[in-house]
């Protein structure tokens, strides 16, 4: 009941300072097995594609949080586990006592085999620069093991301004987040073609 109350307050609170505007122009707000990806410039991303999605599909899609950022404090963890039901992902792998590497795709994998939606930053980490970092093979990884997930480009606008570098108080700034055409792992495409693909797909959004 808390999380679920935390989840209105916080929604109203996002939705005041930013707007949270969706804009769904290549594919209409569906309850569909997506993963939807997108550039990355602030911590407040996951909460922005949250709060702009309909409530139909903020129940049944998960963003991914880095374990190192979201769960350092009881409270960042509470919020994202209980209120975003988020998906940690550890950005370095580790080994176990049998010398085996930890895959930091397992959650997401577990997530997609449960008939989940995910929210995924396919560069990994937040950039600074206009446009995004070269995307990671983790994309490509999930788009070949599920290819019957629809895979949605999403460009996040203005987010970066909310929080500026160094702020500690939201600073209300009108954003969006919109969703592009969905695509798909062509037969026989290699996987940086695709990666640098699905990258222009979403810088090719910024201009909508």
């Amino acid at each position: 009941m808390l999380a679920k109350i935390m989840g209105f307050v916080l929604l109203g609170i996002v939705r005041l300072l930013t707007g949270a505007q969706a804009r769904w122009y290549g594919c209409p707000p569906k309850a569909e097995q997506r993963i939807y990806f997108a550039n990355h410039q602030s911590h407040a991303d996951l909460v922005l594609i949250w709060a702009a999605l309909p409530a139909e599909l903020r129940s049944i899609t998960r963003p991914i949080a880095a374990k190192d950022y979201w769960a350092t404090s009881r409270f960042k963890k509470w919020l994202t586990s209980a209120v975003f039901n988020a998906i940690y992902v550890d950005r370095s792998r580790t080994k176990d006592a049998q010398g085996v590497e930890s895959d930091p795709l397992e959650p997401l994998v577990d997530a997609l085999e449960s008939g989940d939606s995910i929210i995924l930053f396919p560069e990994g980490t937040r950039g600074h620069a206009p446009e995004p970092q070269p995307f990671k093979a983790g994309l490509f990884n999930l788009a070949t093991q599920f290819p019957q997930v629809v895979l949605v480009p999403t460009w996040i606008h203005n987010v970066q301004r909310v929080m500026p570098k160094g702020e500690v108080i939201p600073v209300p700034v009108l954003c969006s987040v919109t969703f592009g055409t969905p695509m798909q792992v062509e037969p026989g495409e290699e996987r940086r073609a695709f990666l640098d693909r699905a990258r222009n797909n979403v810088i090719a959004l910024r201009e909508i």
